[in-house]
């Protein structure tokens, strides 16, 4: 997304993920284009059913089929096809090449095993090493994410831990086999400020250490603007804005991003008495999918919408610096006001 002339890491072209449980398919992830970088972070952001998390399950294969499918694209991994590959091939990827911290960290966890035994799992099932050794490696990485006492609670059963205690085990989990792209979906969901805060330094250290590359997928726009370069604004399941985050979220040019900006409280005070100003907000809901007509998917949200963006459905293009793309016939210019 930087444009970069070296060959990226993770490359996602046209990407289409289709329900097919009803008469007709459904597209849920519609066209979806974008690349990663080593040791970049990419956030992906929009409301929620806006096929995020959808579009993070593709990137390993574990779409829930066969309801819900990858029907078009390719999604290359070092230049290869992972969209292609065989699932023995897949399972080698997963927890190897890529690995995923999921949006409930309780309910991912095994709850009828140690966290312990979860992790040894996932260090042996990629390197061949023994139970104890394995052991031991997982008592540091549950050290390494600053969980409290881990040789104690290394014997710990999930329900025993807290939110926060278990998303540090998802994290340390992530990490044990060492992978080249991290996948964070919604990894401070129901967590906090303080452990939210903890848990977004945990990644970048890890990053830090092992270069490791990560998607992001949330929801919270100053996370997005914390931890990641590039940022991909998503809506009804199509990327409608893309570009380097710091230029996109001061001169966001797609009405969408401007009203997902716009939403979040500021603290300040207006009038005489101190009141809080009402916050402002995008009017309506996502559109269901399989609920689109022609045109524009925000057109009947969109307070700059005209004739056109009822007809003609926008295609994702290249607007202002090198680096910056919306889908809108008529991008915004300008800060954020």
């Amino acid at each position: 997304m930087n444009g970069a002339a070296s060959p990226a890491l993770l490359e996602v072209d046209h990407l289409v993920v289709e329900s097919v449980a009803g008469a007709a398919p459904v597209r849920l992830v519609d066209d979806v284009s974008f690349r990663l970088d080593v040791g970049g972070t990419l956030a992906i952001v929009g409301e929620s059913g806006c096929g995020k998390s959808l579009t993070a399950l593709s990137l390993l294969r574990i779409l829930p089929e066969p309801g819900v499918k990858l029907s078009a694209g390719s999604i290359r991994l070092c230049g290869e096809d992972l969209a292609k590959a065989s699932e023995a091939r897949m399972c080698q990827v997963r927890n190897g090449a890529i690995s995923m911290i999921f949006q409930d960290p309780i309910a991912s966890l095994n709850p009828v095993q140690t966290v312990g035994r979860q992790i040894v799992e996932a260090i042996r099932s990629h390197r061949k090493v023994g139970r104890r050794e394995a052991r031991q490696q997982a008592i540091e990485l549950l050290r390494s994410v600053h969980l409290p006492d881990p040789e104690t609670r290394i014997d710990y059963y999930p329900h025993r831990l807290s939110g926060g205690m278990c998303q540090r085990i998802m994290i340390a989990m992530a990490l044990a086999s060492h992978p080249r792209i991290l996948i964070a979906d919604e990894p401070t969901t129901a967590l906090d400020t303080t452990v939210q805060a903890q848990v977004m330094a945990l990644l970048k250290k890890a990053q830090r250490d092992t270069g490791t590359a990560v998607v992001l997928i949330t929801h919270n726009l100053a996370v997005a603007a914390d931890a990641a370069q590039d940022v991909a604004v998503m809506y009804a399941g199509r990327i409608v804005e893309s570009g380097p985050v710091r230029q996109v979220f001061r001169t966001p040019m797609h009405p969408y991003t401007r009203g997902l900006l716009a939403a979040i409280p500021t603290g300040e005070e207006t009038g005489e008495g101190g009141e809080i100003p009402r916050l402002v907000e995008i009017p309506g809901t996502v559109p269901r999918p399989g609920s689109l007509t022609a045109g524009c998917a925000f057109a009947a949200r969109c307070p700059r919408r005209q004739a056109r963006c009822t007809e003609e459905r926008p295609e994702l293009e290249a607007h202002g610096e090198p680096g910056r793309a919306a889908a809108c016939f008529y991008p915004h210019a300008g800060t954020l006001q």
